[in-house]
């Protein structure tokens, strides 16, 4: 893959120098026209082999376009803040909006070569690293984002000659790093992994350009017209289309029946026992967040529901047995401009907490699947992959050691009607009841349907959802405090035995 990058390309003085001012005004079009139409963000990875000219080469493209609008990222050495989380959360915060260019520097790919070629880990994981990044980028182009992918190169001879003469030269010999030198003894294996993950990753939606390095004219110029190209097609392609009538249906029960269904909303619980499980609950949950085995941990509570199920009620009780210090409570409303301007979940990325922390997410992710899928916001195929989404998403977290435990508070209708009544009545509690919740209603059907599948594509072995029956306010308190706690001391034990 990389013999074309050792062909020697070269480009006379002359040559490029003629030809930089319309590209350079090309590119600058291109970038305002990006800007005005703020449709999709583009992301520009720089990797490959150290000298190539990769940061002269950025530094280059700021001069010839508006560095107003590009935001250069780099991922050195992880922070205290970004290793007390999962190894994506760095890169998510990071991303640029519609309208905006983003070049990273050190991105994921820096991270699993670097990792693989000083033998910190296997192929295996290797492997492993690639499906993700596969995954992500897939994503980020279903989102619309446009991924152009360098890899800057040199061959071996060409590296170590690029070393001698800055060496040798007093005025010039501080542009060699320490990394520079570490390179120069592992070329041979950097390359051999880095073509591995090339060709795995080099994708009709993210595909790869290598460009040889030697030859900065050729280099610059060759950058140049990708960027170009890839900007000027995407800006001229009509809006994406989310419509697939190809889409299979996802089927239904053989008899209409679905999980909800199978609840006993008859569960409730006296006053007296209530009094006494919620404090028996509240005391252990204080308990096990400072315990010292939280340190290893974070934790993660979803909240969905039916309208006026009971979720504030039961998260009140939850926060009640907590220092304000230990935990965060995330509201999730229809997304704001800042929000829409990014992918899905970049705004439920951006709150996972650090270790030793717990975050409470009232309303969550999942309502791509519920409120956007029934209420036509967005198109069937989104919400059709947002289902793998989700599911990888909470694997990264769980991979990182968070908790995460999910619930779904189900009453009946008729318990809903009755409680809507009491909120139009009581003066403290109008402002919970809204002419949309009164509307959701006439859509019950479909939410339900929603529910099941939901429960059915993301339930799964290590981010289960624990329907709460909640008919009975404090029967739904109590399970959902009692299952956080279970779930606690499951990740506790499971540490023991690892050890």
């Amino acid at each position: 893959m990389f013999e074309s990058a050792e062909i020697g390309h070269a480009i006379d003085k002359e040559t490029y120098e003629a030809q930089v001012p319309a590209l350079r005004e090309a590119l600058l079009e291109a970038q305002y026209e990006l800007k005005q139409q703020a449709r999709f963000p583009v992301i520009i990875l720089i990797n490959g082999i150290e000298g190539a000219g990769k940061g002269d080469t950025v530094k280059l493209l700021n001069e010839w376009m508006d560095p107003r609008l590009i935001e250069v990222r780099t991922f050195d050495q992880q922070t205290d803040e970004e290793l007390a989380r999962p190894p994506a959360w760095r890169y998510w915060r990071q991303l640029p909006a519609k309208g905006r260019m983003g070049i990273l520097f050190g991105n994921w790919y820096s991270q699993m070569l670097q990792g693989r070629v000083h033998g910190q880990f296997k192929d295996a994981v290797l492997d492993q690293a690639i499906s993700g990044a596969e995954r992500l980028e897939q994503m980020l182009c279903d989102e619309g984002a446009l991924i152009i992918k360098f890899w800057f190169h040199l061959s071996k001879k060409q590296m170590k000659a690029r070393l001698k003469a800055l060496q040798d030269d007093p005025l010039h010999s501080w542009r060699i790093s320490p990394l520079d030198w570490q390179q120069s003894q592992t070329y041979d294996r950097f390359v051999r992994f880095g073509e591995r993950v090339l060709r795995r990753t080099s994708r009709e939606y993210a595909p790869w350009h290598v460009i040889e390095g030697v030859d900065p004219h050729y280099r610059s110029l060759a950058v140049g017209q990708i960027l170009l190209d890839a900007m000027q097609a995407a800006l001229q392609a009509p809006p994406q289309t989310r419509h697939n009538p190809h889409i299979a249906p996802l089927g239904e029960s053989i008899d209409h029946r679905n999980v909800i269904d199978s609840l006993d909303l008859s569960r409730r619980l006296d006053k007296e026992d209530y009094q006494e499980q919620l404090i028996t609950e509240q005391a252990r949950l204080a308990g096990l967040l400072r315990d010292k085995r939280m340190r290893r941990h974070a934790l993660v509570a979803v909240f969905e529901g039916n309208d006026a199920a009971g979720k504030g009620g039961a998260i009140r009780r939850v926060a009640a047995a907590l220092d304000p210090r230990q935990y965060s409570i995330v509201p999730i409303a229809a997304p704001s401009e800042d929000e829409r301007a990014q992918p899905y979940l970049w705004r439920f990325w951006r709150h996972i907490p650090a270790r030793g922390k717990f975050t409470v997410f009232d309303r969550s992710w999942y309502g791509r699947v519920l409120v956007e899928r029934v209420e036509g916001f967005c198109a069937p195929a989104d919400w059709l992959r947002a289902y793998g989404e989700i599911n990888d998403f909470e694997e990264q977290l769980c991979d990182a050691g968070i908790v995460v435990v999910k619930f779904w508070l189900a009453i009946d209708e008729q318990t809903q009607l009755e409680r809507f009544k009491e909120r139009e009545q009581i003066s403290f509690k109008r402002f919970k009841i809204t002419e949309d919740d009164w509307r959701n209603r006439e859509k019950w059907g479909q939410y339900r349907d929603a529910v099941g599948d939901m429960v059915d594509r993301t339930s799964t072995e290590i981010a289960p959802w624990t329907l709460v029956e909640a008919n009975d306010k404090r029967w739904a308190r109590v399970k959902v405090l009692r299952t956080i706690n279970e779930a606690l001391e499951a990740a506790f034990k499971a540490d023991k035995k690892s050890r």
